[in-house]
């Protein structure tokens, strides 16, 4: 599966991939339908990142989802 198009339903993997690699305890910040298909390409190069990092500190964690709170509706 590519997920360079910018489609709604990669956002949605996108953003589920990212709640689940961040272990978000609160899902609700992570609701794929608070997020813009404008955004596609930084939720995408945000998502990259964590998937290149992997393990991720607690800091770095909270920077990421701080980052993707920016991009929420």
């Amino acid at each position: 599966m590519s997920l360079n198009e910018p489609t709604q339903e990669n956002l949605e993997t996108i953003i589920n991939d990212l709640a689940d690699r961040l272990q978000v305890v609160n899902r609700s910040i992570m609701d794929p339908a608070d997020y813009d298909l404008d955004n596609y390409d930084e939720i995408k190069s945000l998502h990259d990142m964590v998937v290149t990092k992997g393990q991720l500190s607690v800091s770095e964690t909270q920077a990421f989802v701080q980052e993707l709170g920016a991009y929420r509706k």
